[in-house]
């Protein structure tokens, strides 16, 4: 365990300069996410629970209920905030918010590339998505303006759930105009999707204009999937800016989660922390010395305010760090088919 930790501190070491403001460095390693802030349904396992009936969720309410959280989030010493703009209003709330705030000190990033469909509407019909990718230059230039009018101090631009298959690493006409938003001072980014270490290690490596393209990767990781964990230490060591997303599965590595031997072990050590095991699921990500920042998924006061005990814990003692990475691990494939199993709820 031990030579474990010692191996990813020496990793945490920058083999080339970094590719974001110094001011990323310093944040907490614990931001918030908006995926499910900013539309009435979401993914995330008990979310009925966490929100008032359907009728109720206006976005009138949605909107007090972001700010809520977004409050919280300040409170917990946060200086991250990650939207979209397929979160339904998610940039909407964050500008609202920053408006009537003007003296919070917060990061705002972003992401581009996928269309809201669903139209405040918790379940959709057959055929029917409630969020559609077009990784297009025109759809980049049309959403930048958008994200840009809402979020005036956008610091990070991401492309939204970039794959191989989507092509969007090799137009030419995305990639100049990424450069282009680059060289006006803006972290371009991307966050990826299963297959996730490919794209990883493609855009690691891009160049534009005889400079990296990209300062930032948000990925999943977690300790049920940490197959792209030395994709983005590799990454780290490039000079990235590392964002985790997913860090408890969307509730299955909560209390939320089904039985299994799996949480049973996570709840025992838990336990002995005196702690939840989401905030243990969020300590064991942060503990890792190149991720940048972990992002809450916490679409209420109550479940930030347990998220935010990851910051007491972590760094993890070394001996339950390595023992929960090996315990908790699961294949990867297992992992994503599982996850494209949960409802729309």
């Amino acid at each position: 365990a031990q030579a474990k930790m010692l191996g990813l501190l020496a990793g945490a070491i920058h083999a080339a300069p970094e590719r974001y403001p110094p001011r990323l460095s310093s944040i907490p390693k614990l931001g918030l996410g908006t995926a499910a802030l900013g539309r009435p349904g979401y993914i995330n396992l008990g979310r009925d629970a966490d929100l008032p009936d359907r009728p109720e969720r206006t976005v009138e309410w949605m909107q007090s209920n972001a700010h809520s959280v977004l409050d919280a989030a300040v409170e917990h010493g946060l200086k991250y905030i990650d939207c979209a703009r397929s979160y339904g209003r998610a940039e909407d709330f964050v500008s609202s918010w920053l408006a009537d705030r003007l003296s919070v000190d917060v990061i705002v990033g972003s992401k581009w590339g996928y269309e809201y469909t669903a139209d405040w509407r918790i379940e959709v019909g057959d055929g029917e998505a409630h969020e559609r990718k077009y990784h297009t230059h025109a759809q980049l230039v049309k959403q930048l303006s958008e994200s840009k009018k809402l979020l005036p101090s956008l610091a990070i631009y991401q492309i939204h759930s970039a794959t191989e298959a989507s092509g969007v690493l090799e137009s030419t006409e995305v990639l100049d105009e990424l450069a282009s938003l680059r060289d006006s001072g803006v972290v371009c980014g991307l966050s990826v999707s299963h297959p996730q270490v490919a794209t990883i290690e493609r855009a690691t490596s891009l160049a534009v204009g005889g400079a990296p393209l990209f300062g930032s990767v948000q990925a999943t990781f977690n300790l049920l999937d940490q197959s792209a964990a030395d994709a983005l230490q590799t990454a780290h060591k490039a000079g990235m800016f590392i964002i985790i997303k997913e860090a408890v599965a969307n509730g299955r590595l909560t209390s939320r989660a089904e039985p299994s031997q799996r949480l049973q072990i996570l709840q025992a050590e838990a336990a002995a922390l005196g702690t939840s095991v989401d905030a243990l699921s969020l300590a064991w990500v942060i503990s890792h010395p190149w991720v940048g920042v972990c992002l809450s998924g916490a679409s209420t006061i109550e479940q930030l305010a347990s998220n935010a005990e990851a910051l007491r814990l972590a760094p993890l003692p070394e001996e339950m760090f390595a023992r929960l990475g090996a315990a908790m691990k699961q294949d990867c494939e297992e992992y994503w088919a599982d996850r494209r199993a949960l409802a729309w709820n």
